[in-house]
């Protein structure tokens, strides 16, 4: 018998990590929506699954980046999946709410990056872990940013340069990915 969960499982089985650190956070992944089938709720007060978009510029140079304000980090867009079993359209749906971009197309619908990562406590929630599936989109049209409620500032960074931002080890990760893409293009289907 099939449940929500299964999509998720197989993106997961064909996922390609870069190195032992990444096989990691896959398998760690992997266990917890095998463990949960409430994984995709909030209501899992363990932890749950979210999507995250690496959103690049048409030219691949730059990368929007969010400044979280309950983290006050520099990080991707993205957010819960509130039911949604499917983590593309959770990325690509908290991309565009976060940003007031239209215009997104993934690279592949294919996971880009995983990534397990804790959350304090915050007024009635206790601190739990999202389980972050993250996938790689490219802005297809040029329009203005819109501020989210949930973002002190948006800003379209030049991803040579993202060390003078942050240090954020995922973020770096991404980075790292994404430059090993842009030498390998086959390595990414077009979406």
């Amino acid at each position: 018998m099939s449940d929500k969960r299964d999509s998720l499982l197989q993106l997961l089985s064909r996922y390609q990590p870069i190195d032992a650190d990444d096989q990691a956070q896959a398998e760690r992944i992997k266990n917890f929506v095998l463990a949960h089938v409430d994984c995709f709720d909030r209501s899992n007060q363990q932890g749950h699954i979210t999507g995250s978009a690496w959103v690049v510029n048409s030219a691949g140079t730059q990368v929007l980046l969010t400044h979280h304000k309950k983290l006050n980090l520099w990080l991707q867009l993205g957010g819960h999946s509130d039911g949604d079993p499917n983590p593309l359209q959770v990325a690509l749906r908290e991309a565009q709410e976060e940003s007031g971009l239209t215009g997104l197309a993934p690279f592949s619908e294919d996971i880009f990056d995983l990534d397990v990562h804790a959350i304090p406590g915050y007024k009635n929630d206790p601190s739990h872990y999202h389980h972050d599936i993250r996938f790689a989109f490219r802005c297809t049209a040029e329009q203005p940013l819109r501020l989210s409620d949930e973002s002190h500032d948006l800003r379209w960074v030049e991803i040579s340069k993202l060390e003078d931002l942050t240090q954020e080890e995922s973020i770096l990760r991404m980075k790292k990915k994404w430059l090993a893409t842009i030498k390998n293009p086959s390595a990414v289907a077009d979406g």
